[in-house]
């Protein structure tokens, strides 16, 4: 079905095929080359220009290889938004690694599994993460761990600062144990070492991204370096009528760790290219506006309840920081309300572009156009090259009629290569129909418009999205249900004003034993990165179940918003 191809804004091509035969690699060396002196990366004040960006990972590249990575081998980043991070991440791909993108906000428990999973053998963390990954080594792969303080980047005065009023005190000054190193070091040591003799080709894996996938089990989704191109050429197609290259700085407060920014937003600035400016803390309101005014970024990237958060800020709602150099924003992650959108809208100028992909797509996305009808509630049209049907959602194998809601599935040349060690979720999840490539099975169910704008309607399982990021019941249920005074456990997502949806917990205890709301957080706390702490928990008699005896969550939910609570 093409009837979408009608909603295009003029001059975009219905398809960017054939893609050239290059990685992200490609792109910086040629920028390096042709264009060295200008700005790649603006972080707090500063900038890094491609040749720069060039000889750092060349000698982190170096570095690597000399500490063991070989073709294939996986580096993990534990890293925020800051040059350490692409320095790290061209660096290992340079050397002919895959690189495993890391949630800093992890618990212990959850970084173990991740590491533990992909077999990482070499980590790159952040002074303030060190012993948290020191804690849990013994019992993964990494063989060694690389820190890096955030203060290398920053200019000369803030380093100062930092070093003597923050570094002490925020836990960013440590002692290197075992055979560890500082990445600052490696680099002074490699800084004349050329690029390592290591081929790499667009079909080398390039990353493991971590995701929920579509059955709820966390998992890593392998991407190939041919799928940063794709979803790059896809975006800079789409965006070309509102973004001019060179001149329009883009801004990324979204994390480098999630498919948004490392898939979508890092090869759109490279192949634009536009300089690339990085929030290492979005939720430093303060510092992002102040970012904000000093790079006037004309493209922004956030999520609902980011734009939302800036629209209540003091400073925005006195009218003393001024947005209108933003022209474009993309919105994805969860839904965009309406009037958040009229509002951003309204202090910018820019049109606000809601959007949807999701981590097994590889940024696959649906999009508003640019500069043409934004529908409202609408995820918008399929980018150039991506296809959809919205097929029965029982089966998944019948393409229902328009107007009518089935599972939204999705086809590009970018789809994930599979997850991580786990071919029978691989399976379920890339299917084929017919001819052609396989199409993902997103598990989310949508209705599509006579004029080929898509609407979701539902998520066909259970997760939940807070603030932006995936949250699935069972991993929660499954923390909860390992305290001894839980005998049965149900989590499902309730309405939040500021973060969209929370995770809400109900709990039938075991007899004979106490437990309190406090203690099930703490103990949530100790084993959950934050946002997936419950906001609430509710104690109850029984759960509402089936006749088979599944727990029913809308019940809740219901039960929840109504203030029944048994």
């Amino acid at each position: 079905m093409s009837s979408w191809f009608a909603r295009y804004d003029v001059g975009v091509a219905k398809s960017v095929a054939p893609y050239p035969d290059k990685t992200l690699l490609d792109y910086l060396s040629d920028l390096a080359q042709n264009h060295g002196h200008k700005p790649a990366l603006l972080f707090k004040g500063t900038s890094m220009s491609y040749q720069t960006l060039e000889s750092l990972s060349n000698a982190c590249a170096a570095a690597f290889v000399e500490l063991g990575i070989k073709r294939g081998d996986r580096v993990a980043l534990l890293l925020p938004n800051c040059p350490q991070f692409l320095v790290a991440e061209f660096g290992a791909w340079k050397a002919g690694g895959t690189v495993v993108v890391l949630n800093p906000t992890y618990s212990e428990r959850e970084l173990e599994l991740a590491l533990a999973s992909s077999g990482a053998s070499l980590a790159v963390t952040l002074t303030l993460l060190y012993q948290r990954v020191k804690s849990v080594q013994r019992r993964t792969a990494v063989r060694r761990v690389i820190a890096t303080s955030i203060k290398e980047y920053l200019p000369p005065a803030l380093r100062v600062l930092f070093t003597l009023f923050k570094e002490k005190k925020g836990g960013h000054r440590i002692s290197l144990t075992d055979d560890d190193v500082w990445l600052q070091d490696l680099l002074r040591a490699h800084h004349a070492s050329p690029r390592p003799d290591v081929k790499v080709s667009p079909d080398d894996h390039a990353v493991v991204l971590s995701s929920g996938g579509t059955t709820g089990t966390p998992k890593g989704v392998l991407g190939l370096h041919r799928h940063y191109v794709a979803a790059g050429q896809q975006l800079c197609e789409w965006t070309r009528p509102a973004l001019r290259p060179w001149i329009d700085p883009i801004m990324l407060p979204l994390p480098l760790f999630h498919v948004y920014g490392n898939v979508g937003v890092q090869p759109l600035a490279l192949m634009a290219p536009a300089p690339l400016s990085l929030i290492p803390n979005p939720r430093d309101l303060d510092d992002l506006l102040k970012t904000i005014k000093q790079v006037r970024p004309a493209f922004f990237n956030g999520i609902p309840t980011l734009y939302a958060a800036i629209l209540n800020h003091p400073e925005v709602r006195a009218g003393k920081v001024d947005l209108r150099s933003i022209r474009l924003c993309f919105s994805g992650a969860s839904a965009l309300m309406a009037e958040t959108k009229r509002r951003f809208e309204e202090a910018t100028g820019s049109q606000l572009v809601e959007g949807y992909s999701l981590t097994e797509a590889m940024m696959a996305c649906c999009l508003n156009p640019v500069k043409g009808h934004n529908k409202l509630g609408s995820i918008g049209l399929p980018l150039p090259d991506v296809d959809v049907r919205i097929v029965d959602a029982e089966h998944g194998e019948r393409e229902v009629s328009l107007g009518e809601v089935g599972e939204l599935i999705l086809r590009a040349p970018q789809l994930m290569a599979g997850y991580w060690n786990n071919p029978e979720e691989t399976k379920a999840a890339l299917r084929l129909h017919g001819e052609g490539g396989p199409w993902l099975h997103t598990g989310d169910l949508a209705y599509m418009d006579d004029e080929g704008y898509l609407f979701l309607v539902d998520r066909k399982k259970d997760m939940l999205k807070t603030s932006g990021f995936q949250v699935w019941p069972r991993e929660i249920e499954e923390v909860l249900a390992s305290h001894p005074a839980v005998m049965e456990v149900s989590v499902a997502g309730m309405p939040d004003d500021v973060k969209g949806e929370v995770p809400w917990a109900w709990i039938v205890a075991r007899a004979g034993h106490d437990a309190s709301e406090d203690a099930l957080k703490t103990h949530c706390r100790e084993r959950l990165a934050p946002y997936k702490v419950p906001a609430r928990v509710s104690f109850r008699k029984d759960l509402p179940k089936t006749m088979v005896g599944k727990v029913l969550r809308r019940t809740l939910v219901e039960e929840a918003k109504s203030g029944q609570q048994p």
